[in-house]
């Protein structure tokens, strides 16, 4: 840790608050949302359709949105989005506890999620800028941040949950209002480098095309999808399979912490060591590749437990329900290390530091749609494959998808996809 606050200190002002600011959206972010849909269906008496109306139009607004608010942030520049994202969430978490009423809450939940995609592209983009040649340490130590609000953020909602659920949102609102007031006063206005805000003056439909005609960059984007259909797996199948084991009692609830635990920790342990490691030793589409291998194979331990019969209760059962998904949930979390800060500087490249944040914003949207289907794939085929007396069938899916994918990164980066180096010889309908 004195390592990585050392690495912390060594970047500009403006990289520091970014890095400490995305640990706050997430603590502020995460502290709420695992909370809402009990507070809509128990506290309001939703039905359950509502309740998934709600969370849905949260999610469907940020991952809509992310193109368009990618686009933005190239226009106007980063810190007028990076504010805006801030302010707006802190409205629309603020409705959300002292409202009951289903129109202000889908209001509410739209904000919540559009601030998200006017911030993140926003937030990456200045990041990869202002870190230069540093770029790849940088995301890693912005990976550990990004993991441990969301490793806080849900320890701190539950004591505040505890008291009332509109006090966890007033307190969520609070932190991103003060946030807000924060970058308002200290991160300083950023914008791309001189081609990039020449690109400003073209219109947003001229860059769009320019960015869809962008072959390496689609292609990389569509073969990461894997990447985020597995990580989330940490929040579905997996906790899912413990449950199923486990049961819903308080049993189960400890060996599910175990999972998110597992996950948070062994990033902000791990990441810059891995991160150093692999640039030492490899080109970034290989580490693109070991990682997405690497989660893969996270899905193996789960199918060596299905050979072990389940004990009817004891020690036997709580290390069969928790070991096999912890060591998946380890597994993947190593992959994301290894792949993260390589994907993140690859997008940079891909784009020839052009329009940064709008590859930013298609890139989040493309995975978002691509979690959305494998999420619904996944958990019909946990469904269908227990009932067919086949449970062991989306584990060997899931292995399948992440080496599909990491055989189609190595596949790029072989053919000098991923380098980035053919972007100076393409038409210029980005910058026209």
């Amino acid at each position: 840790m004195k390592g990585n606050l050392t690495q912390f200190r060594s970047y500009p002002g403006s990289v520091q608050l970014l890095m400490v600011n995305q640990f706050t959206i997430n603590l502020g972010f995460y502290m709420l949302m695992p909370y809402l849909a009990q507070h809509l269906s128990g506290s309001l008496g939703l039905a359950g359709w509502l309740v998934g109306l709600v969370l849905g139009v949260r999610n469907f607004s940020q991952q809509g949105m992310f193109l368009f608010g990618g686009a933005l942030a190239d226009r106007f520049g980063y810190k007028p989005l990076i504010v805006a994202g801030c302010v707006l969430r802190t409205v629309g978490f603020a409705v959300l506890g002292l409202v009951d009423s289903l129109p202000a809450l889908l209001a509410a939940s739209a904000a919540t999620g559009l601030a998200g995609a006017l911030f993140n592209p926003a937030v990456r983009a200045y990041l990869a800028a202002d870190s230069g040649e540093r770029r790849v340490e940088a995301f890693a130590l912005f990976n550990i941040f990004y993991q441990a609000g969301i490793l806080l953020g849900p320890i701190v909602g539950m004591v505040l949950t505890g008291v009332d659920f509109r006090v966890t949102c007033l307190v969520s609102a609070a932190i991103f209002a003060v946030l807000s007031i924060v970058q308002i006063r200290a991160l300083p206005a950023r914008r791309g480098d001189d081609d990039q805000q020449e690109s400003t003056a073209a219109s947003v439909l001229s860059q769009w095309r320019g960015i869809f005609a962008n072959r390496p960059f689609l292609l990389f984007s569509a073969a990461m999808i894997g990447a985020y259909v597995l990580a989330f797996q940490v929040y579905l199948a997996l906790p899912l399979e413990v449950r199923r084991l486990a049961g819903e009692g308080e049993f189960g609830t400890s060996a599910v912490a175990l999972l998110f635990a597992v996950s948070g920790l062994s990033t902000i342990l791990g990441q810059t060591k891995v991160t150093a490691w692999c640039k030492a030793r490899m080109e970034p589409g290989h580490a693109l590749s070991l990682g997405l291998s690497a989660m893969g194979l996270a899905f193996v331990p789960l199918l060596a437990a299905m050979v072990i019969p389940v004990p009817d209760g004891g020690a036997g059962l709580w290390l069969l329900a928790a070991l096999p998904p912890s060591l998946a949930a380890l597994l993947l979390a190593v992959g994301q290390m290894i792949a993260y800060p390589f994907e993140m500087d690859t997008i940079v490249r891909l784009s020839g530091d052009r329009l940064v944040a709008t590859h930013y914003g298609l890139y989040n949207t493309i995975c978002g749609i691509g979690i959305t289907l494998g999420n619904l794939l996944t958990g019909a085929s946990l469904d269908a494959a227990r009932a067919a007396g086949v449970p062991a069938l989306p584990w060997i899916c899931l292995c399948t998808l992440g080496l599909a994918c990491a055989a189609a990164l190595y596949g790029l980066q072989r053919t000098g996809r991923l380098t980035g180096h053919a972007l100076g010889a393409e038409p210029e309908p980005a910058t026209a």
